[in-house]
This record gives C-alpha cells, structure tokens and sequence, in this order.
C-alpha cells in the first residue's frame, strides 16, 4: 500500500510539472503572437491639415506631378494660354531664358518647369498658395518657396522684358500714329488694388475710397511698356511722381524731339504733348451722333485721344491677363509691388513673342471709331512742377493746324 500511495504521488507531480510547462509555452506564445500582430499591424492613421490622411511616398507622386504639368503645357497651345497665359512656344522661350540669365536649375524633384508653371498660375487665376499646391500636389510651403524664387528671377531680367521705343517716322501708315512723328508712346497712371496693414490703410485710399497703389506706364503702338513706377499710395499723385521718374538714372528719358502723348493731368512741355484744355477729348464724346470737330483744337484733340488710347488698351489687355491685378493680394506690400512689376515684365514677353494675343482680341471697345476711355478720371493729379513751355506750344499749334488744313484729304 505504501508503494501504491508512493507511486500516485510521483505521478500526481509528474502532471503538475507538465501542465506548468505547457502554461509557460503557451504564455510564451501568446506573447510571440501579440508581438507579430502588433509588428504586422498598420500604424494609426494621422490626420494632416488640408484634408490628406497620410503624406503620400515622394517617389510615388512623381508620375502625377509629370501628368500635371504635361496637361497645362505639352497638350495643345489652347490649354497653356487658357492657364498660364501663354502658348507653348512662349512659355519654353521663358524657361530657357530664366536657365540661362538667372540660373534657375532642376531641383531633386521639381523642375524649373514646375516652378514656372505654379508662378504663373497664382498670377494669372490669383489662386493661393494651398489651392496651387493642391493643383500640383505639392505642399503650400513649397509652392511659396518656388514662388518667390521665379519672382525674383523674372525681376532680375527687367532689363530684357522692357522694351526699346521706336520713334514714330515717316514710314508709319497708321492712321492713328502719322501725325505724330517722333512720339514715342503713351504715357498714364492707373489703380492696382493692394491690401496692406489697417494702420497704413489711409495712406494708400484713393478719392473713390478704395486701397490702391498707383502706377505709372509708358507704352509703344504695339501695347508693350516701355516703363514701369509701381508703389506710391492712393490719390497722392503729384509734382514728384514726374519729376522723380524723369530724374531717375534709369527712369524714364526722352530723346532729344522726340515726346510722349499724355493726357491733361500733365503739361505740355519739353517730352510731353497734352490736349488742349477746355475742349472736348474723351472718346465717348467723339461717338456716333456726334458732332465733327468744328476747329483745329478739337481736331489735334481728337486724333491724340485715338493715339494715346493704346495705353488705355494696355492696361485692359494687362488685367485680363492676370487675375492678381483685378483683386488685392494677401502678400506683403513689398513682395505685391513686385508681382505688379512682374506682370508687366512678362505681358511685354508674351506680346513680344505671341504672334496672335487672344485678350486684345476680347477687348469690346473700339478705339479707332470711339467709345469710352478706361480712366475718365485721372490718376495722377495735375503737375504744376513741369511748366508748360512755349517752344512745345508752338509745336502743338503748328501740328493742329497741319491736321486741320489737310482734313479734307483724309
């Protein structure tokens, strides 16, 4: 009996020893396969700002962002005007050219392309930086950083964008320019609408009451500008703005007998022909059902609102093409005064290298039959600092009683 009891003894804790090994495995492999379920298991899932759940692998988005950009510029040329304001030709032209003079490289994984593309959508639609970024699929941060990189190129080449004037000469047919030999272009002002900090808001509310900054233009007969002076506050035009653009090292210079066409916020004097004061201009008064001109000054009037109405047309064809100029911008003042420049810049470009521009095409005045001018009211007040001069005058008086004498022939 003893060895009865002794042997259910041994084997009692012969069980006990196995089932706390088979505990311990299985202890063991219930922490292996937490572990692999834990290591296999994907990552919870952030939330980012602008609605993307989990940053997409840069290696992967490539074909999209190559898919974006073959969409805007090598489709048709209808697709790259209607977005980027230019044909594909053009827009080639620009890269290359912003390679070769300012240094503009590919970047690992953007394009100067790219960069090009995205400054000129923001200009030409006034689209933010998020909503661009979205279009491209690049962050926010990234289309600002490409933005102010092509700003700042497209600045530097100014010198390139401006163009030269040619005198008008005895070989001009055009109606419009022939009397006016030696005239250079046209020179006005118009309003930008800009947004600036509450504090320096009254210094730039112009007399209609909204914030503007003022800028100068000269432009020649085919719509480019010869010279740009962005930047000064509101209505505060006076004696300065002239004085200073004239006295510039690089401002506006008038050679010897030749002028510009201004309208009367200015004086006739030595590079510069105004109308006659106190005699009907504007276009909308020489309409249809109007009376002819009955003396030289109306006449001379006359055909100098017909010539000088290209700058009026300028300024149109310049804020249809870029939607940043119809709309204040959320940059800082210095930065908006640049894009101002910029779309100056690159509107001499595209006129300069487009055979055919579809926004002078929109235009639905008719300046050669009369309608209204852009700006009944001008933007820059009288200047009382240039005098008139009577050797200028008299070549008014004489070049007014030319037309008239031959109005019989025309």
């Amino acid at each position: 009996m003893v060895y009865v009891v002794n042997r259910k003894g041994e084997e009692s804790t012969t069980v006990l020893i196995l089932l706390e090994e088979l505990l311990k495995n299985l202890s063991i492999s219930l922490l292996l396969v937490s572990m692999l379920l834990t290591w296999i298991r994907p990552k919870p899932k952030k939330r980012k700002r602008g609605g993307r759940d989990a940053p997409e692998k840069l290696i992967e988005s490539i074909p999209n962002h190559v898919k974006q950009l073959d969409r805007l510029v090598r489709v048709n040329d209808k697709s790259c005007i209607d977005n980027l304001r230019m044909d594909r030709n053009t827009f080639g032209r620009l890269c290359r050219l912003l390679r070769d003079r300012v240094g503009l490289i590919d970047q690992k994984f953007v394009t100067v392309e790219e960069q090009v593309a995205m400054f000129l959508c923001i200009l030409a639609h006034h689209k933010k930086t998020r909503i661009v970024g979205h279009n491209f699929m690049r962050s926010s941060q990234t289309v600002s950083k490409y933005m102010h990189i092509v700003l700042r190129g497209i600045l530097t080449l100014h010198e390139v964008f401006l163009v030269k004037p040619e005198p008008v000469d005895d070989a001009c047919t055009d109606r419009r320019w022939s009397w006016f030999k030696g005239c250079l272009g046209a020179l006005d002002g118009t309003y930008i609408n800009v947004r600036v900090p509450i504090a320096d808001t009254p210094r730039y509310r112009n007399r209609k009451g909204q914030v503007t900054t003022n800028t100068l233009a000269v432009c020649d007969r085919q719509l480019r500008f010869v010279y740009v002076l962005p930047g000064w506050e509101g209505s505060a035009g006076d004696s300065r703005i002239l004085r200073d653009a004239i006295s510039r090292p690089l401002g506006l210079k008038v050679p010897k007998d030749c002028y510009y066409l201004c309208d009367n916020a200015y004086s006739n004097s030595e590079g510069f022909i105004t109308p006659y004061k106190g005699v009907r201009y504007h276009l909308k008064e020489w309409g249809p059902g109007t009376q002819a001109p009955q003396t030289p000054e109306e006449l001379f009037n006359l055909k100098h609102t017909k010539a000088r109405n290209m700058i009026e047309r300028a300024f149109a064809v310049l804020k249809m093409r870029w939607g940043i100029l119809r709309s204040p911008s959320f940059y800082p003042i210095d930065v908006q005064t640049g894009l101002i420049i910029a779309c100056f810049l690159l509107h001499n470009f595209i006129r300069t290298n487009l055979e055919v521009d579809p926004y002078e095409e929109c235009l639905t005045n008719t300046p050669a039959d009369g309608g209204n001018s852009e700006n009944e009211e001008p933007v820059v007040h009288t200047i009382n600092a240039v005098s008139p001069t009577a050797l200028w005058t008299k070549k008014r008086d004489d070049l007014a009683a030319a037309m008239w004498g031959h109005r019989m022939n025309e």
